[in-house]
């Protein structure tokens, strides 16, 4: 006899994906040349004190003393786009992707976006990252 409860169980991986967005009143090049610098995240992001870049890795370090490896998947000056994956014990995929939309010479969409399995790390690290592009906007904006 089959369990009732046969179809609420997933036959594969279940991700989520979450994304958020700033409008950022400077030069998309501007905001580039903190985004696209992966040793920079400590500048811009709350909470990582950090980031050592070997080639395509990162390593982070929070607050609290916690080390984090990244694998940097694209670093694209043209697309104005930056993404990284972390690879960890119960992580079963994670990409995040930042990137600089301009809207004029002065102006410019920053996107954050997290998708990973399990599906509730999207929403943490979309999350955290949702925080480090608004402290980003209101630091080129000298709005802090």
């Amino acid at each position: 006899m089959k369990d009732t409860l046969d179809y609420l169980k997933v036959p594969f991986p279940v991700e989520a994906c979450v994304r958020y967005h700033v409008i950022i009143n400077r030069s998309p090049v501007e905001v580039w040349g903190f985004v696209g610098q992966a040793d920079r995240l400590p500048e811009w992001f709350p909470g990582i004190t950090d980031a050592v870049v070997d080639r395509d890795k990162r390593t982070i370090t929070t607050g609290a003393g916690m080390s984090l490896n990244e694998l940097i998947v694209t670093d694209d000056p043209i697309m104005m786009r930056f993404e990284y994956s972390l690879n960890m014990p119960l992580i079963n995929s994670h990409k995040s992707t930042i990137d600089v939309f301009p809207i004029d010479k002065d102006t410019c969409l920053v996107s954050y976006q997290a998708v990973a399995d399990p599906a509730t790390l999207a929403l943490v690290i979309a999350g955290a990252g949702a925080n480090a592009i608004q402290h980003l906007k209101n630091l080129l904006e000298g709005t802090q």
